[in-house]
């Protein structure tokens, strides 16, 4: 049951992204996509034993693991490029101190918005919210991500009729 109900949950997660446009040879926004891609060899590299929490329907499990495949588990993240070609001009850019945010009011863009903190060239927090609505179906997840400690995935899902669903992925690197 809770693998069908994880189950369930990334095949959300994927099923929400529109079908991607080539991109443009230099990035305009943020390189989330390469970035990553990058993080994912990096981990892969240094091996890291993450403890794993999903919390589905009021339900949590944890387990320590080793993370054989980092492009997949990092997925929802490098999926969430905003560099796509038919994209460029509809997300507004807002740079404080070492915080750049990135954010569209595009109903048919289903990342609303990015959120890159920055020390020196060091990101040290990444954000992404995304959200889709229709006649039958609404849901909305936020994507945090901090190098070398910590990514969670939150995601609720409410389909008309049913009651609300609501998902959490947490890895704590050790």
């Amino acid at each position: 049951m809770k693998k069908l109900i994880l189950g369930v949950f990334v095949l959300s997660l994927f099923s929400c992204a529109q079908q991607e446009s080539k991109q443009t040879s230099t990035p305009k926004y943020f390189d989330i996509n390469g970035y990553f891609l990058n993080e994912a060899d990096r981990l892969h590299q240094l091996n890291p034993t993450i403890i794993k929490s999903v919390i589905a329907i009021g339900k949590a499990e944890s387990h320590s693991i080793k993370i054989t495949d980092w492009k997949t588990e990092l997925a929802g993240f490098s999926n969430a490029d905003i560099n796509k070609a038919s994209w460029q001009g509809e997300f507004t850019k807002v740079v404080k101190g070492g915080n750049i945010s990135y954010a569209t009011t595009n109903p048919k863009i289903p990342i609303k918005k990015v959120e890159i903190t920055k020390t020196g060239n060091q990101v040290k927090c990444v954000k992404i919210i995304k959200a889709n609505k229709n006649i039958l179906y609404a849901s909305s997840d936020t994507l945090l991500y901090y190098p070398d400690s910590l990514y969670i995935i939150r995601s609720e899902q409410k389909i008309k009729l049913l009651s609300s669903k609501k998902y959490q992925v947490i890895g704590k690197l050790k």
